[in-house]
């Protein structure tokens, strides 16, 4: 839309450059084209503004198939205004010359015309297939569609030109779109089952070679423990044997020396006994000599006594043996000499000798 400012009685027009401007004053055109800036009096002018860009027109439409569905069909119409003086000689695109606001909608007139006439010939396509190649097959239609609006004269004759139609959608009745779906929909969801099953079976199967592997890993486990607890044995049984023969070595070096000390021990004491022996023997060879000796001193004490004994007379004899024999009396306090006594006395001295 271009900008129109006022000064005084003049107004001054800035046109975009989108947009086709026409200045008429008194039937002759003053200026026209895209991007216009001029002044102008707006009780002599006459502006028309013509937008040159491109307009997308969503249509949305119902139509009949051949087997009497009706579907709803979604496309987009994109056109433009090529020719713009054509357009605005035939279609209302006057503006206001004091404020240039539009005085009319041509716009929504060029709407419905490429919606009618994008209409009729998908209408008449789909009323001549079944629903199923209408639903599956929009390619048709928008060649139809697009055909029959670029070879349309009454599009030339107002300047407006079709740059594209797009079918977006044909789609039925909601309840028709959940009967066709139904056959798909369980056909989707037997292969959803068979897929869960297969996923079930999968990871069953793969439970299973877990479970497998689990059991093997704890029978490998059992294995080397197994394998510990024998090699364990048999170190320990090495162990007891290496003991048993550091003992035995032991033991038997304990025996070697107890017996090289026992030997040593009997052969010192052999030497001992031998050396008390002979001191045993020279001793009592020495006590015997000694004894010998005194036996022989008092033999010769007696003999010499004896023989002094020999020349006294009986009297003086029989007084030593009454003084021996006193001698050998335990001590007497008091003796009571009696008769009898001194008889049997007198008769063992006067006895023989």
């Amino acid at each position: 839309m271009a900008d129109v400012t006022a000064r005084l009685f003049l107004r001054h027009l800035r046109g975009a450059p989108t947009s086709w401007v026409r200045h008429l004053v008194n039937g002759k055109i003053r200026h026209e084209g895209v991007g216009q800036s001029y002044w102008y009096r707006p009780l002599v002018s006459v502006l028309s503004e013509v937008p040159i860009d491109d307009r997308e027109l969503p249509l949305l439409f119902h139509a009949r198939t051949g087997d009497f569905a009706d579907v709803t069909v979604q496309a987009t119409v994109t056109y433009r205004v090529a020719d713009p003086a054509v357009a605005a000689s035939r279609l209302d695109f006057s503006v206001d010359p004091r404020n240039g606001t539009a005085r009319a909608r041509p716009l929504d007139q060029v709407a419905t015309l490429l919606a009618e006439l994008a209409q009729q010939p998908a209408l008449d396509l789909l009323a001549r297939v079944p629903l199923a190649e209408a639903l599956t097959n929009i390619a048709p239609v928008r060649e139809a569609v697009s055909a029959a609006l670029r070879a349309e004269p009454r599009l030339a004759d107002i300047g407006v030109t079709v740059v594209s139609a797009r079918v977006v959608a044909v789609r039925p009745e909601p309840e028709m779109e959940r009967a066709l779906q139904t056959p798909t929909r369980e056909a989707v969801q037997v292969e959803s089952d068979r897929a869960t099953y297969a996923r079930r079976a999968q990871a069953v199967e793969q439970e299973r070679a877990i479970a497998e592997n689990e059991m093997q890993n704890k029978i490998e486990l059992a294995r080397r423990e197994q394998q510990l607890v024998e090699q364990r044995g048999a170190n320990d049984r090495r162990k007891i044997e290496l003991a048993a023969d550091a003992e035995l070595a032991a033991a038997q070096g304990k025996a070697e020396r107890e017996k090289v000390a026992n030997t040593a021990a009997a052969e010192r004491a052999r030497v001992l006994a031998a050396a008390e022996a002979d001191k045993e023997r020279t001793l009592a060879a020495a006590r015997a000599d000694g004894v010998r000796a005194v036996g022989l001193a008092e033999a010769e004490a007696e003999s010499a006594k004896l023989a002094a004994y020999a020349d006294l007379p009986p009297g003086v004899l029989q007084a030593l043996a009454v003084k021996e024999l006193a001698g050998q009396l335990p001590a007497i306090g008091q003796l009571t000499v009696t008769p009898d006594m001194l008889t049997d006395l007198l008769a063992r001295l006067g006895g023989p000798r």
